[in-house]
C-alpha cells in the first residue's frame, strides 16, 4: 500500500472542480509529497486525516528529529498567500514557516498540537485567549504585498448574496440579504485602517503550541480593518448561544465585549459580523446544509 493516501476530504472538496490544473495537481499529490520528504530530508509519521478540504498536511520529522507539519495547499492563489503571510508574522502570533517551495507549492511549518484548539476550552477562556492571539497578527502588510483587500473580496461575495438570497428556501431571507448588500457598499467606502488580517480567524485554527500556548494556523490573508477580521469570532460557536437564554442579548453582549477588549468600534464590529454571518449562511444553505443556514441567519437577526 502508498504510504501517501489523499484523504477523502480533501478528494470530495475538489471532486467537482473545472479546473484540470487543480484535477492534474491532486492525481500527482501522492508522488509529489514523496519527492519533497525526500528533497527536504524528511520523515513521514502520518498525514493528518481527516484533515481540510484546501490542501494536505502531514506530520512528518526533519533530519535533527524535529517535529514538524508538511503542507501542500490547493495551488492557486490563496496558497501563495498563505505562505506569504505566514512569511511576514514570522511566528508572531502564528505558527512558524520553516520552509517553503515554490515549484510544488509546499510549506514547512512548525507543529503544534492539532488535536488541542481554542475550542476546547470553556466559552469566555477560548474568547479571551482568541482575541490575545488575533490581536497579533494585525500588523501592517509587507511592501509590494499580494493580498487582496477586504473591498475585493467582498466584491466577489455580492453577485452571491444577490443570487442566493432569491432563490428557494433561503429566499425567506432577501431582506438580511439586502441588508448585508446594503452595509458591504458601506463599510468599507471609509476603513479606519489597512492592516494583514488572518481573514478567517476563529477558535479552532488557533492551536496549542510549544513556542506559545496558543498560535494560529490556515490563515486565508486579506487587507483591511480590525473589525472584519474579528467578525468571524463573533460568529464562533453561535450554536452555544442558541442554546442558552436570552440569546440575541448575548450576541450583542459578545460584540460590545470584543470591540471593547481590541479597542474596535461596536457598529463597525456589529456591521462587519451582521455581514458574515448572512453570507455565510447563504453560503451554507447553497450547500444543502440548512441546519447550519439557519442558525447563522437567525444569528445575524440577533444583532
Amino acid at each position: 500500500m502508498a504510504r501517501v493516501q489523499v484523504p477523502k476530504r480533501l478528494l470530495d472538496a475538489l471532486s467537482d472542480t473545472p479546473a484540470s490544473a487543480v484535477r492534474s495537481w491532486l492525481d500527482a499529490l501522492p508522488e509529489t509529497v514523496e519527492r519533497q520528504l525526500a528533497a527536504w530530508e524528511l520523515t513521514l509519521e502520518r498525514v493528518s486525516a481527516p484533515g481540510g478540504r484546501r490542501g494536505l498536511v502531514a506530520l512528518v520529522r526533519q533530519a535533527d528529529d524535529t517535529p514538524a507539519a508538511l503542507k501542500f495547499p490547493v495551488p492557486g492563489p490563496d496558497a501563495d498567500h498563505e505562505r506569504a503571510a505566514l512569511a511576514h508574522w514570522d511566528g508572531w502570533g502564528a505558527a512558524r514557516l520553516l520552509r517553503a517551495d515554490p515549484d510544488t507549492g509546499a510549506l514547512l511549518i512548525e507543529r503544534l498540537r492539532s488535536t488541542v484548539s481554542l475550542r476546547s476550552l470553556p466559552e469566555a477562556k477560548a474568547v479571551l485567549e482568541a482575541a490575545g492571539t488575533v490581536r497579533r497578527l494585525w500588523v501592517a502588510p509587507p511592501e509590494g504585498h499580494p493580498f487582496a483587500s477586504v473591498t475585493g473580496r467582498t466584491e466577489e461575495e455580492r453577485e452571491t448574496l444577490r443570487t442566493l438570497g432569491a432563490g428557494g428556501w433561503a429566499a425567506d431571507a432577501r431582506p438580511l440579504a439586502d441588508e448585508a448588500l446594503e452595509l458591504r457598499e458601506a463599510l468599507p467606502a471609509e476603513p479606519p485602517e489597512e492592516v494583514l488580517l488572518h481573514g478567517d480567524f476563529r477558535q479552532g485554527k488557533v492551536l496549542a503550541g510549544e513556542r506559545g500556548p496558543w498560535l494560529a494556523v490556515g490563515p486565508a490573508p486579506v487587507v483591511g480593518e480590525r473589525a472584519y477580521d474579528l467578525a468571524r469570532l463573533v460568529l464562533d460557536r453561535c450554536e452555544d448561544l442558541a442554546a442558552g437564554p436570552g440569546p440575541a442579548a448575548a450576541a450583542r453582549r459578545r460584540v460590545g465585549k470584543l470591540a471593547d477588549a481590541l479597542e474596535v468600534d461596536r457598529d463597525r464590529l456589529r456591521g462587519w459580523s451582521f455581514y458574515r454571518a448572512v453570507e455565510t449562511g447563504l453560503r451554507h444553505a447553497a450547500a444543502g446544509d440548512r441546519r447550519r443556514a439557519e442558525l447563522l441567519l437567525e444569528f445575524a437577526g440577533w444583532l
